[in-house]
């Protein structure tokens, strides 16, 4: 098992990190650490000090490399395990700094000397210590950091160079004062200068004798020489030992000394001197240089005495980087003298110039107003430490950013009584304080979204059990949420669809994969409810599944009303023999228009004629068909000769379909949804030989696709796998959200990195070859035999997929199975209701029809089925003569003109002038071929009507009511915008708008629904509507005042409540969101004032979402007919 890729770095500590078993701690799994513990291990682990992290109320033990000589035999036994365990000797004094550091003191101990076991002895170990805690997201202190920096050596070294220093003084005081006695005491003297030489060797600083003004070395003892790197120095001169030392300036030092008598002292100087091997490394020392006189004061040699200062001040510059690369600015504060010392950190922190002075005084003054009463010198008596861990907020001076700061520090007592300063560190917590306020922003968010949802939602644990739940779920299975709270979904879930459900929950907690997966839960009441559930998992910060998210639908009346049709279809199994039967018709007329392979170069611009060709030869034949009267045999050659126009008008929309020149007319659609409604055409198209299963779909996104074109590709691409695996196998069709990025579409055309759904079709068949693959999308290329097929269903695929702005590949391997997967770009807008289809009686009408076609077979033809039809129909053929008709005063009520038109005037040029000269004439487009006119990157134009040619008589007529009525419905909008005031203010009215649109379509009312009979019509009531969207509010508007009724609209709660205490109203009718004050405050302002008002609401949440208001009041949800508003008006 590799190790974790946490933490990086670390030197071999990181590596004993890694490879630790920490589940034997309290710590955990490296996986499961927090966020902030994962941070201090990294600082630690990476710091050029040695630091030990103690975590948690074990005191749990990390450490770097920099710590293992202080741990000594204790490494690396010493890594996961407690301070008790590990520093037994000193665990007193340990306790106490743990406990403070836990309740968030920061501590320094300088020069502590403590007993520790080393190489199995105890001996006392000099340390600077600084700790400092370590605090979680909620404040609270987890753990305690500690920097160590031993300077047992440091502390040894200066008390023997105090006391050599003292003796050599003493000595040198000694011998100047009895030098004539020493003289004469030659064996005295002797002693005394072999003593002299042992403390000379065994001094802990480095020294050395220079006799004579050339500096030859008569003595250096062993610091000395191994500063020099062991080289032979006695008798030479420090020019020719050192030879290095010459170009930095210490022989001038020695002249200088020599020549005046008097001492020199460097601190922390820089010498760069030759190591025993050869190399030049760079040190820093104090030193003295102190002439040596002689009895008559003049100077005979030169005393060099000092100590290797480089690993403490190396030491102290790491502290330094650490701090600054951690972002921690430290201080010193004195209070009595109202000054500060700080580091250059804690300036860039606050936005301070070098050179401003740093008084507590500035510092009070940059902290918010909000925050003040934190810090400053007020605190100073009201608490033992007024410096204990804050955090507040401060305005830089330097860019005006408002930063959370934070600050810590303790008290330091002087050494006079009363005496004290502060020190402390501040560090800039802006960002975490910003997430924090995101995150708890995020999260009442999502409350408030999970708890007015209108479908049922649920948080699951791993173990099934429910940890969150809606007031849409309680009611739907009939439980509180307490009882929810308390329970696992198998508890109440129906025994039999237990299995099944914990199969797929189980495969979701350990590969991700989401399901879908309707069943069954038991009511306290004993009776049962058919849900729906999508369930999905939720990650935490490593990856892993956290929790569940289940979104319930009751689909309890589905599933009876499915019942029942199961049962009804059984009884009825000679209607499916039926339509096995026209499905065996359909599939050989299909097979047979794709035969017709003579058309295989007519795209473009030739489409366009050969479809005016098809409508005339379509047209012609439906005008006989309706002339022929009884003759059967006539009837029967007209059928047979209008299958075969159909025929090739299918053939001429694929070869447009291919050169991506078909007018698509896209809405927001859901393909899950899309597939599941062809579910019943696929399986009869696929027969019962073939497995058909469906992979995916919850939690699918929207795409803007043509319906009945993706509808027609997936069928296609199912009748080429059906036909591949020669009537049985398995076909899947699975959906998905995908990201294609950079790289993948990298060397695709015109395909966008972004987010995608993709569909796929994959089957068990035979499968492509290599250069079949290559040939896939040709058009009239097949690998099928002769007759059973025309090899343009994958070139229809291509060019529709790929003037959707989508992206279509096919994966093949012989003998094993094709698959082809269509990527469609992703749509942010909600899905769009499925348009009405417009069925029923072929009925025409009397209104006056203009006809603008060129070609004169086609216009004879459509005049002919016009007239037929029962319109008044005036003839043109081109744009300027269809102009000169609309000068001449003549009212037109539809002009129905063909897109492409010769002359200067073009079709979209004739229609604006139309509608300059008659504002209230409807426009149809027709075409072949539409072109660039009125379709742009491959859709139609918003608000556009086309009829493509070629078209039955059934579907002109059809196609001329529906855009007839929607002239009449935007003529009264109009009206009603003129007028300021109802359209429909009377019974009377309403009777007339209703017949208006009902003589062009019998059958049909505004929604598409059957009207049911009206009895007397209710008394006119006076409305007020409030919808923010102005077109809805109008068509609001005019749909109450057709059902009789005085109405006025508004767009704003604040507009409604004026034009409420100007007039009286009956009923306040608004959208339950509006900009500014809700429909809902409207409603309770409205009813304290007028308590008898009624209150209906729109709203497109549901009505449960609406249960407690705390008043009455009526709903009715988005969207609505015209019948479901007027029972919401009519309710008493």
């Amino acid at each position: 098992m590799s190790a974790p890729a946490w933490p990086r770095g670390g030197g071999s500590m990181g590596e004993l990190v890694r490879q630790h078993d920490w589940c034997a701690t309290s710590l955990g799994a490296l996986e499961g650490w927090p966020a902030h513990l994962r941070t201090s291990v990294d600082i630690v682990l990476n710091s050029p000090m040695a630091m030990v992290l103690m975590w948690g109320p074990q005191h749990v033990m990390i450490y770097n490399d920099d710590y293992i000589p202080i741990a000594g035999a204790r490494h690396p036994a010493a890594l996961g395990g407690t301070v008790p365990a590990v520093w037994p000797e000193i665990w007193d004094w340990n306790a106490r700094i743990l406990a403070a550091g836990l309740r968030g003191e920061t501590q320094v101990h300088r020069e502590c000397s403590l007993p520790l076991l080393r190489g199995g002895q105890r001996a006392d170990v000099c340390f600077d210590l600084f700790y400092t805690p370590v605090h979680g997201a909620d404040g609270q202190v987890d753990g305690v950091l500690c920097t160590a920096l031993e300077l047992t050596a440091r502390m040894e070294e200066g008390r023997q160079l105090k006391l050599a220093t003292a003796e050599l003084g003493q000595l040198n005081t000694t011998l100047q004062a009895e030098s004539e006695a020493v003289r004469a005491a030659n064996r005295r003297l002797g002693e005394e200068r072999a003593l002299l030489r042992a403390l000379f060797q065994q001094a802990p600083s480095f020294m050395a004798l220079l006799r004579g003004p050339q500096h030859v070395f008569e003595l250096a003892n062993e610091h000395y020489l191994r500063l020099v790197g062991h080289r032979d120095l006695l008798g030479k001169t420090v020019e020719s030992a050192l030879p290095e030392v010459k170009e930095q300036g210490f022989i001038e030092l020695l002249d200088q000394v020599y020549r005046t008598g008097e001492p020199y002292e460097g601190r922390q100087v820089k010498v760069d001197l030759q190591t025993a091997d050869g190399q030049t490394g760079q040190r820093q020392i104090d030193f003295v240089y102190q002439p040596i006189k002689d009895d008559e004061g003049v100077v005979t040699g030169i005393l060099v005495e000092g100590i290797d200062v480089t690993e403490r001040m190396e030491g102290e510059e790491r502290l330094r980087l650490a701090q600054q690369a951690g972002g921690i600015g430290t201080f010193e504060w004195f209070p009595e003298k109202g000054a500060m010392l700080v580091s250059p950190t804690f300036r860039r922190l606050w936005g301070l110039a070098d050179e401003v002075e740093v008084t507590e005084r500035l510092l009070v003054s940059l902290v918010d107003a909000r925050d003040q009463q934190k810090v400053g010198p007020s605190k100073l008596d009201l608490t033992p430490n007024p410096l204990e861990y804050v955090e507040y907020r401060i305005r830089r001076p330097a860019d005006g950013a408002l930063r959370w700061i934070a600050r810590q520090g303790e008290v330091v007592a002087g050494r006079m009584p009363g005496q004290r300063r502060y020190v402390g560190v501040s560090f800039d917590v802006t960002e975490r304080r910003q997430i924090e306020d995101e995150l708890n922003a995020s999260q009442e968010r999502m409350s408030a979204i999970f708890g007015q949802a209108s479908v049922g939602l649920s948080e699951l644990g791993l173990d099934g059990r429910f940890q969150r739940v809606n007031g849409a779920l309680c009611r739907m299975l009939g439980r509180s949420a307490e009882e929810l709270l308390s329970l696992n979904m198998n508890d109440i879930m129906h025994p039999a669809d237990v299995p099944g459900n914990s199969v797929l929950f189980q495969r979701l907690v350990e590969t991700g994969e989401s399901f879908s997966l309707e069943k069954r839960y038991l009511k306290p009441d004993g009776s049962q409810v058919w849900v729906s559930s999508n369930v999905s998992r939720l990650l935490d910060e490593q990856g892993h599944t956290r929790s569940l998210i289940a979104v319930k639908t009751d689909i309890t009346d589905r599933r009876r009303v499915e019942k029942a049709l199961h049962e009804l279809n059984e009884t009825l199994e000679h209607r499916v023999e039926q339509e096995v039967g026209e499905r065996t018709k359909a599939e050989d007329a299909l097979r047979q228009a794709q035969k017709m392979e003579a058309v295989g170069q007519l795209t473009g611009g030739i489409a366009h004629d050969f479809n005016n060709v098809l409508q005339i030869i379509s047209g012609n034949l439906h005008l006989l068909h309706h002339l022929t009267g009884s003759d059967g045999l006539m009837r029967q050659r007209l059928d047979t000769a209008i299958a075969a126009v159909e025929r090739g008008a299918k053939l001429s929309s694929h070869l447009l379909a291919f050169a991506r020149r078909q007018p698509l007319k896209p809405v927001v659609a859901d393909l899950a949804r899309v597939v599941r409604n062809m579910d019943a055409l696929l399986r009869r198209a696929m027969g019962e030989a073939i497995d058909i299963v469906l992979v995916g779909g919850g939690g699918l996104w929207n795409t803007l696709v043509d319906r009945s074109q993706i509808e027609n590709v997936i069928l296609n691409l199912a009748i080429n796998a059906r036909d591949a695996m020669d009537g049985a196998g398995k076909l899947t069709i699975e959906l998905g959200n995908v990201v294609l990025d950079e790289q993948y579409v990298h060397k695709l055309v015109d395909v966008p990195a972004g987010q995608y759904v993709m569909l796929s079709v994959t089957d068990t068949g035979r499968g492509m070859s290599g250069p079949v693959l290559q040939r896939a999308f040709e058009p009239f290329f097949t690998t099928k035999p002769e007759g059973a097929g025309t090899g343009l269903g994958l070139s229809m695929a291509y060019g529709f997929v790929t003037q959707s702005r989508g992206h279509i590949r096919i994966y093949s391997e012989p003998g094993v199975g094709t698959g082809v997967k269509i990527y469609l770009p992703r749509s942010l807008m909600a899905e769009a209701d499925e348009e009405l289809e417009l069925s029923g009686v072929v009925t025409g009408g009397s209104e006056t029809v203009l006809v603008v076609e060129d070609d004169v077979g086609v216009r004879t033809t459509v005049v002919d089925m016009l007239g037929a039809l029962g319109y008044t129909v005036l003839r043109a053929e081109d744009g300027e003569s269809a102009l000169a008709v609309l000068h001449s005063g003549a009212q037109i009520d539809l002009l129905f003109t063909d897109v492409i038109m010769p002359g200067p005037v073009s079709s979209t040029e004739m229609a604006r002038q139309a509608r300059e000269l008659q504002p209230d004439i409807a426009v149809l487009f027709t075409s072949g071929y539409a072109q660039d006119v009125i379709v742009h990157e491959g859709r139609l134009d918003a608000g556009v009507e086309l009829l493509s040619k070629p078209y039955r008589r059934e579907e002109l007529a059809r196609k001329l009511r529906h855009v007839l009525a929607n002239r009449q419905q935007q003529m009264r909008a109009r009206q009603f915008e003129r007028s300021g005031a109802p359209v429909a203010g009377s019974p009377a009215s309403g009777s007339t708008a209703a017949s208006a649109l009902g003589s062009g379509t019998p059958g049909l009312d505004l929604t598409g629904h059957a009207p049911e009979p009206q009895g007397d019509m209710p008394t006119s009531m006076k409305i007020l509507v409030v919808e923010d969207n102005l077109d809805s509010q109008l068509m609001v508007c005019e749909l109450v005042g057709m059902l009789g009724h005085t109405v006025s609209g508004v767009s704003d709660g604040e507009a409604a409540w004026k034009l409420l205490n100007e007039q009286d109203f009956d009923i306040l009718f608004t959208d339950v969101s509006l900009p500014g004050m809700s429909g809902i405050a409207l409603a309770r302002m409205v009813l304290r004032e007028k308590p008898g008002m009624r209150i209906i609401f729109s709203t497109g949440y549901g009505k449960e979402s609406m249960d407690e208001l705390g008043f009455s009041a009526s709903v009715l949800r988005k969207p609505y007919d015209l019948t479901e508003l007027q029972a919401a008006l009519d309710q008493p």
